[in-house]
């Protein structure tokens, strides 16, 4: 995995499928089995990181593939 900095607040992140996807779903498994102390907004931020994942995953299914290397 490798972080940059695009702009001030903002990241670029070159990762390799699995990790994305573990981090999608440990993600998807906080937001299902919040602890009741989890702040509101909190998990409200997390359902929304994850609607716009799924947003663009179905966007990227749907765009041609990269040829394989």
């Amino acid at each position: 995995m490798h972080l940059e900095w695009s702009r001030p607040g903002v990241l670029r992140v070159t990762a390799h499928a699995f990790e994305f996807a573990a981090l999608v779903a440990a993600a998807r498994y906080v937001a299902e089995s919040a602890p009741p102390d989890m702040p509101e907004e909190s998990l409200e931020q997390l359902t929304q990181v994850l609607s716009d994942y799924d947003t663009q995953t179905r966007r990227l299914h749907e765009a041609p593939r990269p040829d394989r290397a």
